[in-house]
């Protein structure tokens, strides 16, 4: 299950307790951070991943609708105020939301599911637009790779191992790069040294893959993690 990553912005203890627990109780949201101001905010958001910002207004050093206008490129952005005023001026400034203190745990909910609708369009739209290929230098040769042709990717030291439907190829490459390039809806990493594509697998026996030419294992700390992804949760149970 997608999880997107949450950065809390708000100089009040209060209301980052609330807003902590309401992430918590929602399964596709991840507290990451919290800030109570928006500089030291910017400093989370250069290091850290982060896909859903929820911004109060009034703040010391820098307020919220300043924050919006300076930074060149944020986050998805919900604003989070008492101050009903500045509600045109954060839609103008493109804020997915405007959460008017003290809202509910619904009334919340119902602004993270408009978030998760809107990442999961864009991130689609990306796949999409991806081409239907890559190239690896193996040995001599610059190979041309389909993505689905491509069974599984393992690496070996210094090296990684592409399987294909056409045998297999050797690139020197690291195998967190190969994760980088692959399509996120149809690649997912099943142990340290091995990603799968989930086209690919005809079954599970257990924690082993099957691939049809070849059975990979998946590790236990993946385990839980990668299940869902596998099966897109579309596991029917009794």
């Amino acid at each position: 299950m997608m999880k997107l990553n949450c950065l809390v912005i708000d100089d009040e203890p209060v209301a980052q307790d609330i807003l902590k627990d309401y992430i918590a109780d929602v399964d596709f949201l991840n507290f990451v951070a919290a800030s109570e101001n928006p500089i030291k905010a910017t400093q989370i958001l250069n290091t850290t991943s982060i896909d859903l910002i929820f911004l109060d207004i009034n703040m010391p050093k820098q307020n919220g609708i300043d924050f919006l206008r300076i930074a060149k490129s944020l986050p998805l952005t919900i604003m989070t105020t008492a101050y009903s005023e500045y509600a045109i001026e954060g839609y103008e400034l493109n804020v997915l939301d405007y959460l008017l203190k003290p809202f509910s745990f619904n009334r919340f909910l119902q602004s993270a599911y408009k978030a998760k609708d809107v990442i999961e369009k864009t991130r689609a739209n990306s796949t999409a637009l991806v081409e239907d290929y890559f190239f690896v230098k193996s040995e001599s040769r610059i190979e041309k790779i389909f993505y689905h042709e491509l069974i599984c990717v393992e690496a070996m030291q210094n090296y990684v191992t592409l399987h294909t439907t056409s045998g297999k190829k050797i690139a020197y490459l690291t195998l967190r790069l190969m994760e980088e390039q692959l399509p996120k809806l149809s690649f997912v990493k099943i142990h340290k040294s091995t990603i799968v594509n989930l086209n690919k697998i005809k079954s599970i026996n257990g924690k082993v893959v099957d691939l049809g030419s070849m059975e990979r294992a998946i590790s236990q700390n993946l385990y839980d993690e990668v299940m869902p992804q596998i099966t897109k949760d579309r596991l029917l149970k009794r």
